[in-house]
């Protein structure tokens, strides 16, 4: 539950958790962008050997209400932070996420990579790491920490942990813009592809574990 005698206009809420890479070149960039946009709020950068080792260690240190997973290559903005303060207000116990954002000056193959991830995120309300996922302390414990055991694709097991335990799984309608470098570095294609397999194979298992549970609390309110 939130603290209703606080205010949630103020980064003070905020607890933003940064995995990083040793040698990680953009985060002094992003911090920079926090000290401007979210003066208040507390800032845990965790190199734990792996991506979800990191986010789980940054949530268990955290101390504010609000988590925020964010990716050291993206960058924030004041609307950003009052727009996910302003979420959180209304709808405390769901998971948040902002529309990818690869910035004016991309080629059109990455411009319509964009264009479909931000669709599916919200027609199927499964949203990627890079879009700055978002929740409450409470909310976070009712998903789970991110698995540690998956060779990948962390963030996205994480939200579908959040649509097994009934969690809302919504947009923000803002976007947070976040660097193309990958794409750069490894051809668009290739690495779409590549995405796109990963989602799928870790998908189906999911869809059908979400299937089964619906049939059976569907079938014990029957009983009951």
């Amino acid at each position: 539950m939130m603290h209703k005698a606080r205010a949630m206009s103020a980064s003070d809420q905020l607890s933003i958790v940064i995995p990083v890479r040793e040698g990680e070149p953009l985060i002094d960039t992003l911090l920079a962008d926090l000290e401007q946009a979210a003066p208040d709020a507390e800032i845990l950068v965790r190199s734990c050997g792996t991506r979800a080792a990191s986010l789980n260690a940054g949530a268990k240190d955290a101390s504010r209400e609000i988590l925020w997973f964010l990716h050291a290559d993206c960058r924030v903005e004041r609307r950003q932070v009052a727009g996910l303060l302003s979420a959180v207000r209304h709808v405390p116990d769901a998971l948040f996420f902002f529309d990818l954002d690869f910035g004016p000056q991309i080629p059109m193959p990455l411009r319509w990579n964009q264009w479909f991830a931000n669709r599916r995120a919200r027609l199927l309300r499964l949203p990627f790491g890079d879009q700055g996922l978002a929740c409450t302390r409470e909310t976070f414990k009712r998903i789970g920490e991110y698995p540690e055991d998956a060779a990948y694709g962390e963030d996205h097991l994480f939200v579908w942990q959040a649509h097994l335990a009934g969690i809302a799984v919504r947009p923000l309608d803002l976007p947070l813009p976040t660097s193309p470098r990958s794409y750069a570095a490894h051809g668009w294609l290739r690495l779409t592809v590549l995405y796109q397999w990963r989602w799928l194979r870790q998908a189906l298992p999911r869809v059908l574990a979400l299937a089964a549970g619906r049939r059976r609390n569907g079938m014990v309110r029957h009983l009951t």
